[in-house]
């Protein structure tokens, strides 16, 4: 469970208050023969001193140091901080044990000996730099598993979008709208030619199974992905005829390579769906798959404009970037963009 920045603060406050507070509380009850008033500004004087200085050293890192790209120079900058945090300690340790003995009470024996070289600033440094030492250090700690925490969380979410994204791709990729066009034309194609009306249920069948069975696996082959687009492609040339003409420019040496299920079937179901569907006279969709160095390139040109509807739920591209995202991180991308009357949408994939 991620802590909310207000309670986050009043949890330092109050392990600051209590914290500082024991420590003093025991230094300044060990000692025997000393008086009440000596221990109750001991502890006092104690606790505001040691929060005093240690909210300083925390309001510094917390704006001075980054511990998301933690090296060398926050290194030098918290060890600086902790040496003047623990000087500022141990003088006003000095200060204030010097207001007591000059304007407080009659010291005892044992007190008299407590404040023997208390003047001698460079023994309260040394004594100061232990206490403040051990506040970064678990200060630190108490950051690092903030962090840790804080990054299963975003990793759970990341998770989440994942099985989102999935659920997007079986209830929105294979949509009724194509599911209906496509049995109501294999029906028409009946009258005509049984065999190819046969061949294209099976090609339908293929596409379901598919995306069914590639639900829950997060790469597989660039021939596997191509043979669904064939199949999607086929189904399609039955509503648009000779309105769509699809070309592919696929590297031999990508076929084996591995890909998302289902991101180039997103591309092409987008550039048919958004792009030839809106054009009287149709269009045409060109499939080019590459190899760059260590990235493959995945890009789909259709004809027609970039024009995305304001009630488009945009579900295709989304998932994309979701499973791109989680995947990948920031290494792969994805670009759609308009040029020359054409659509083009690029998909970068690392394969390292």
């Amino acid at each position: 469970m991620e802590l909310s920045s207000r309670k986050r603060n009043i949890a330092f406050w109050v392990l600051q208050i209590v914290g500082w507070g024991f420590i003093n509380s025991i230094g300044a009850l060990i000692p025997q023969n000393i008086s009440f008033e000596m221990v109750v500004f001991s502890i006092i004087v104690g606790t505001f001193i040691g929060v005093l200085s240690t909210s300083i050293l925390r309001w510094y890192l917390k704006r001075n140091v980054h511990f998301d790209s933690f090296g060398v120079k926050e290194v030098i900058k918290i060890i600086v901080s902790t040496l003047l945090a623990a000087t500022l300690f141990g003088l006003l340790n000095v200060f204030f044990g010097y207001i007591y003995v000059e304007f407080g009470p009659d010291l005892t024996e044992t007190e008299m000996r407590m404040f023997e070289g208390y003047d001698k600033i460079m023994v309260q440094v040394l004594n100061s730099i232990f206490l403040v030492g051990a506040w970064v250090i678990t200060y630190l700690v108490i950051k690092l598993l903030l962090k840790l925490n804080q990054n299963r969380i975003e990793r759970l979410e990341l998770n989440t979008t994942l099985k989102q994204a999935q659920l997007n791709t079986l209830k929105g990729q294979i949509n009724p709208h194509f599911m209906f066009n496509s049995l109501n034309n294999i029906r028409g194609l009946m009258l005509e030619d049984v065999d190819r009306s046969r061949e294209m249920l099976t090609k339908l069948s293929e596409i379901l199974r598919y995306s069914l069975t590639k639900n829950n696996i997060n790469d597989i082959p660039v021939r596997e992905e191509l043979e669904v687009v064939d199949n999607y492609i086929d189904l399609s040339k039955i509503q648009f005829e000779n309105r769509l003409e699809f070309v592919k420019k696929v590297d031999d040496d990508t076929l084996d390579l591995r890909i998302p299920p289902m991101i180039i079937q997103l591309l092409i179901e987008n550039a048919t769906k958004h792009g030839i569907s809106n054009l009287k006279s149709g269009g045409r969709i060109v499939l080019a798959i590459c190899k760059k160095g260590d990235d493959l390139y995945v890009e789909v040109r259709n004809t027609g404009k970039l024009n995305i509807s304001k009630d488009s739920t945009k579900l295709g591209l989304n998932n994309i970037e979701q499973r791109l995202k989680l995947l990948y991180a920031d290494r792969a991308s994805f670009k759609l963009e308009e040029i020359s009357e054409e659509v083009v949408a690029e998909i970068k994939i690392p394969l390292v």
